[in-house]
């Protein structure tokens, strides 16, 4: 395992979720070590569906980890101090297609689990296996206001995975 991290079960995570994933922002990774991309997002949450503890995002068809996302069972959730805002800045506006991101950002790739790429510097990672997706319906959208969000009608495609993997800094 890398260094500095220790395993917890995921009923044994502290954190404020809505601080987690809206303020602190995360990197959804997905692929192995030897191709993989990754993403900033603030949208999404961790809770309990079909008596598992989950993780569920949401990216959009345009973006290039969606082609890993959909070709990969698992995927990450690294989760970073404040120190690390200008990283997630950086891999929320480069394109892992024409850009090293984790280089640009300056953040060292590290695959524990086969096939789950995470960062060493990361303070919290999940890691996730996915039970599920769906893509959003534009015409279930039951409060008008959220049409705003899709202004080219590129509508994300919701992902659950369960939760197989809780590393925290030690």
């Amino acid at each position: 395992m890398s260094q500095g991290f220790k395993l917890l079960e995921p009923q044994e995570l502290t954190d404020n979720v809505f601080k987690l994933v809206g303020e602190d922002w995360m990197l959804i990774t997905a692929g192995g070590a030897d191709s993989y991309n990754t993403m900033t997002a603030s949208w999404g949450g961790l809770g309990v569906l079909w008596h598992k503890q989950i993780a569920f995002c949401v990216v959009r068809p345009t973006r290039y980890t969606y082609e890993f996302m959909e070709s990969s069972d698992t995927f990450s959730l690294s989760f970073f101090t404040e120190d690390y805002r200008s990283a997630l800045e950086i891999c929320g506006s480069a394109s892992g297609r024409d850009t090293d991101k984790a280089a640009a950002a300056d953040i060292t790739p590290v695959e524990d689990t086969p096939g789950i790429v995470y960062f060493e510097e990361a303070r919290l990672v999940l890691e996730c296996r996915k039970l599920y997706y769906q893509d959003l319906d534009p015409e279930k959208f039951l409060d008008e206001s959220i049409h705003q969000m899709y202004p080219k009608k590129d509508y994300h495609r919701l992902y659950v995975g369960e939760i197989t993997q809780v590393r925290i800094k030690e």
